[in-house]
């Protein structure tokens, strides 16, 4: 049996991962083919099972966009794949590394071994990618997987344990269903990885829990992610590919722009660009079926609330491709596109992640005072900067600090798997992708190999006139 269900006691959970290590001791690190294949088999299964995939996610959502779920789900993970496979050799091959003069000549070398058994826990917002592609990096590196996917999406979490159970034996790859009782359990465990994706209060309690066996841990958290328009710039290009960022999946993007800091007397000009650009993305958001909608009705109503609360304070909310009235949306759940202007610090909606279609629009009257509002705050995950190379540019890139950065475009850096992936202080610790993400499942075990005579010989008891020479001259 390769899963559990809601019923999974901590015993259970440990039962599998102690199945998991003595599969591991039993048979040793994996070769690069048996990794490839792994490989090649998991991209496979996941074009066999596209359609399904795409239906699952949906019913999930409520609905959500084929076109979108082939694209950021599928596309990127089926991409990152394929770039493991082709770069696994060269990162398999041990490091040559420099040797002292006194060590010489003897060698040093770095290894990277694979950890053992590496935990994984995925998000609701990517059901698919923010499982699969932890779970892929861990085989690259030559791991066994436990991997807990969200209860929230639990259609793709059940289509995710058919799928791998038919690819892998348990001892290699086992997947846990559980509620957040059985998650926290799993956080517990003593991986010799784990990978968390989620939430920074969540991460918090991951972190905790990790922290009584000394696993370490990578954490994929989120924050407020600041788009940043240069005065002068091309508003057109910034409010079309804010939008796209802002509204792709409904804003339930861990890496969207949370906010916009526009020049003060930009601010109207963007607002009306940045309207007219949502309504040639999504004429109808009524029907438009490439429109996602917000994942549960816990979610839908804390963005009500966030408006609520910032139309209270005397924020003023824009709303773009309103419902008709009297007419429900063909989908539930259908969250319109909403800017927010005037919005403050006290406001809920500039405290917490939105994590939805609304964009709150700030102004600056110097590009330094918008430097200084981002570093006021928690590091975000992601930072966006719109205008040409400049000496603006390079103060934002010089004075703030992000996990990841894109310039004159959003989200887009997530799919370079040649970058690492991941967050700095409140947004994260650790990156994955690519070979940062290989490195982190891996141990790298430094060799040094004696060659048949070098000067360390001379360095022990007794100790000589040959020792006090060579000693001197090192000191020198």
């Amino acid at each position: 049996m390769t899963t559990t269900s809601l019923g999974t006691t901590g015993s259970d959970l440990a039962a599998l991962l102690t199945a998991q290590r003595a599969a591991f001791l039993r048979e040793g690190p994996p070769s690069l083919q048996e990794r490839r294949t792994d490989l090649a088999n998991l991209s496979g299964a996941i074009v066999t099972r596209r359609e399904q995939f795409i239906k699952a996610i949906s019913d999930d959502f409520g609905h959500r966009s084929r076109h979108e779920t082939t694209l950021l789900d599928l596309g990127s993970t089926l991409e990152g794949i394929r770039y493991l496979r082709h770069h696994l050799a060269r990162w398999m091959r041990p490091e040559r590394r420099g040797v002292a003069i006194q060590f010489q000549p003897g060698s040093n070398r770095v290894c990277y071994q694979p950890l053992g058994v590496i935990g994984v826990i995925s998000p609701w917002n990517y059901p698919a990618a923010l499982a699969v592609m932890p779970l892929a990096t861990a085989l690259a590196a030559g791991n066994r997987v436990m991997l807990k996917p969200s209860e929230i999406t639990s259609r793709t979490s059940a289509l995710l344990r058919e799928m791998l159970a038919e690819l892998f034996g348990p001892a290699q790859v086992a997947v846990v269903i559980g509620d957040a009782k059985v998650g926290a359990e799993f956080a517990g465990l003593p991986f010799d990885h784990l990978l968390f994706t989620g939430s920074t209060p969540v991460g918090r309690a991951v972190l905790r829990a990790a922290s009584d066996n000394l696993v370490p841990v990578t954490l994929e958290l989120g924050g407020k992610s600041p788009a940043i328009v240069e005065r002068g710039s091309s508003i057109e290009v910034a409010a079309r590919r804010i939008a796209f960022g802002k509204l792709a999946n409904g804003g339930q993007t861990c890496v969207a722009p949370d906010y916009a800091l526009v020049a003060d007397e930009e601010i109207d000009p963007f607002v009306t660009e940045y309207t007219r650009q949502v309504g040639i993305l999504y004429p109808d958001i009524q029907a438009n079926l490439d429109y996602s909608t917000i994942v549960n009705q816990r979610h839908f109503d804390r963005l009500h609330g966030l408006l609520a609360d910032a139309r209270a304070q005397g924020a003023r909310i824009v709303e773009l491709g309103q419902l008709a009235a009297g007419q429900p949306a063909t989908h539930p759940r259908t969250f319109p596109p909403v800017v927010v202007l005037g919005a403050t610090s006290a406001m809920k909606v500039m405290q917490e992640e939105i994590f939805g279609p609304i964009l709150p629009v700030v102004g600056y009257q110097r590009l330094e005072e918008a430097v200084a509002f981002v570093n006021d705050r928690p590091r975000p995950l992601a930072l966006y900067f719109f205008g040409p190379d400049g000496p603006g540019r390079r103060m934002v890139l010089d004075r703030t600090t992000s996990g990841g950065v894109a310039i004159n475009d959003t989200l887009l850096h997530y799919g370079q798997d040649d970058l690492p992936f991941g967050g700095v202080g409140a947004s994260g610790m650790g990156a994955y992708h690519g070979q940062e993400g290989f490195q982190a499942m891996s141990h790298a075990k430094g060799i040094f190999e004696q060659a048949g005579w070098n000067l360390s010989d001379i360095a022990r008891p007794p100790f000589g006139k040959l020792f006090e020479r060579a000693i001197g001259l090192l000191l020198r």
